[in-house]
């Protein structure tokens, strides 16, 4: 069994456990053990066979004994014994977003609803309603969810596989013999889900044998699906598929381009080609109607010379407008990484951050930023202890200490995350919110409302010249939660009207605004701001994702609001504000 085998069993267990009404201390001990072994960078084999599994966080004799039993056997009776008692179908109910362990065992138990089929049934033909505390929003709510998980694919959040993904491609970079490589794929595009991870590497062939298995001996990897002479594929302990390919450095170009994809790019490439009188693969450019000799290629640069293109940026490579724009010489000059002076979403420990406001501005000094927004959520967010407005002043007070102690190395502003509530008004009243240098607003609840109310909700907080940001504005959470229902034209030309910036989430699992809606914003003037959305230093991070996103759709620097000087900034966001005033 690899990982996500096991943790998937543990992961039941659990489930089982907490539909039981068993006590909580237990349920979270299987799922804390599941989370670990699902992340663990190693196959949980090797860890097994070196009588490490009690090194493991989490981990103690019991759960240890538990999984030598399913490394051993490939079953686990305390497994076996709960399915007997609680239906598999009563567990797979829990996948539906809005459906906890109390509602599975209420269907079940109450109506004896075993299944998801089953529960579509119920809830179409209006029987949950039956149950105290169930009504027909309840009953859309769980339609919803369930057609939302029909869905739903096997691919992964690009936030997990990217990491693993370099770590692999960084150990192989050091072998000797390999003279460059490079990820490929969705991952290079940047998609935010990915199914399987190419890496690719340029060294002389008689090498080749020693690379596939110094990569066949990497610690991640649980199987050898195939092995030859060119391309070994793995499967890792998280069950991930990897492949790796090896060709000469003077192919390397032809290779990198090919197997980035996407296939619609490549069919475009391969059709320009032939126009020319070459067929292009992989490997070459071969010459279709005379003798010429093969066209090698070492960079992409020279397979889109051959082609009469500019280089074609790999977050465009969708068959978008790309290739025209490349032969025409039009392609954007996309935003990078390093256009960026500032984060404006973060969370410290007035609301749901794990450090403080110093922690925070020390670790976004040290990535090189000018200024940071501190927009920790306020007190309505039920889910989170938010900022109170009796605490508003304690926070200025902390944040202009900490300006105090980091000399000018970096700008902390203060702001806030208020939160747009149901009925379209604001957690704070205006009064409040002007006691802030930056204000953002975001939906957290209430995202399966009617297209038509949800839009308005939206409008509404836009309208409010305090409101300079809208967070991660359809609420998607990936996989859990799908993007809320909003007519996002109307959105698009409120945000040009009120001149409010819509943000991409830099956070893997919202990437909110996706590529597409990003590329329409920007298509119609709207102002973007890329953030990280971060809870911990560590988040600080994941700004390279919301910067593919955007790379994705199109968008150039201008267009992101922290790209701009800090006084462009704050000038930006006092004109709006005196529109409150006039």
């Amino acid at each position: 069994m690899n990982n996500r085998e096991v943790a998937a069993i543990f992961y039941e267990v659990a489930d089982m456990l907490q539909i039981k009404g068993e006590i909580i201390h237990r349920v979270l001990s299987y799922r804390r053990a599941a989370e670990t072994i699902e992340q663990l960078p190693r196959d949980i084999n090797a860890i097994h066979a070196e009588d490490g599994l009690t090194d493991l966080p989490g981990i103690g004799e019991t759960l240890a004994e538990k999984i030598d039993e399913l490394l051993t056997t490939g079953e686990l009776t305390f497994h076996k014994r709960l399915a007997e008692e609680v239906p598999q179908g009563v567990v797979a109910m829990m996948k539906v977003n809005g459906v906890g362990p109390k509602k599975a065992a209420r269907f079940w138990q109450e109506l004896g609803i075993t299944n998801i089929e089953l529960l579509q049934e119920a809830a179409e033909a209006g029987k949950l309603r039956e149950l105290s505390g169930m009504g027909k929003k309840s009953e859309a709510n769980i339609l919803e969810g369930i057609k939302a998980l029909a869905r739903q694919t096997d691919r992964a959040s690009i936030g997990h596989v990217y990491p693993l993904a370099h770590e692999m491609l960084d150990r192989l970079l050091q072998l000797e013999p390999v003279e460059r490589g490079s990820v490929a794929g969705s991952l290079r595009r940047y998609r935010d889900t990915i199914g399987d991870v190419d890496l690719l590497v340029a060294a002389s062939m008689e090498h080749a044998a020693d690379i596939m298995e110094a990569f066949k001996n990497f610690p991640e990897v649980s199987n050898v699906l195939v092995s030859g002479e060119t391309k070994t594929s793995v499967e890792l302990g998280s069950g991930l598929q990897v492949d790796l390919r090896v060709l000469p450095p003077e192919r390397y170009g032809t290779l990198l381009v090919y197997f980035t994809g996407s296939k619609d790019h490549n069919v475009r490439l391969r059709e320009r080609a032939l126009a020319r009188g070459w067929s292009l693969n992989e490997h070459e450019f071969q010459p279709t109607t005379d003798d010429r000799e093969p066209i090698l290629c070492a960079t992409e640069e020279e397979v889109y010379r051959v082609l009469g293109m500019a280089w074609v940026p790999p977050e465009l490579r969708e068959n978008r407008g790309e290739i025209e724009a490349a032969a025409e010489g039009t392609l954007p000059d996309l935003i990078t990484l390093a256009d960026l002076r500032g984060d404006l979403q973060m969370h410290t420990t007035f609301s749901d951050g794990k450090t403080s406001v110093l922690e925070m501005a020390q670790a976004a000094a040290d990535l090189g930023y000018e200024y940071i927004l501190i927009t920790d959520h306020s007190h309505g967010l039920g889910v989170v202890d938010g900022l109170h407005p009796e605490q508003i002043a304690e926070q200025r007070a902390a944040i202009d200490a900490a300006n105090e102690h980091m000399q000018g190395r970096i700008r902390i502003l203060h702001g806030v995350e208020v939160e747009i509530k149901a009925n379209g008004e604001l957690d704070y009243d205006d009064e409040t919110l002007a006691r802030f240098d930056l204000v953002q607003g975001s939906i957290h609840t209430s995202l399966r409302q009617p297209r038509e109310q949800i839009t308005e909700r939206l409008l509404a907080a836009m309208r409010n010249p305090y409101i300079a940001i809208i967070g991660h504005p359809r609420g998607r959470l990936y996989p859990d939660r799908e993007p809320a229902d909003l007519d996002m034209d109307r959105i698009y030309n409120a945000a040009v009207e009120y001149d409010v910036a819509l943000e991409i989430n830099a956070n893997p699992m919202r990437l909110d605004l996706d590529a597409a809606h990003a590329r329409r914003a920007v298509e119609l003037g709207v102002k973007l701001s890329i953030s990280t959305d971060a809870h911990h230093p560590d988040g600080l991070r994941n700004m390279h994702y919301g910067v593919g996103t955007a790379r994705r759709g199109w968008v150039t620097a201008p267009s992101v609001i922290n790209t701009w000087p800090l006084e462009e900034l704050l000038d930006w966001a006092e004109r709006r504000r005196q529109r409150a005033t006039s």
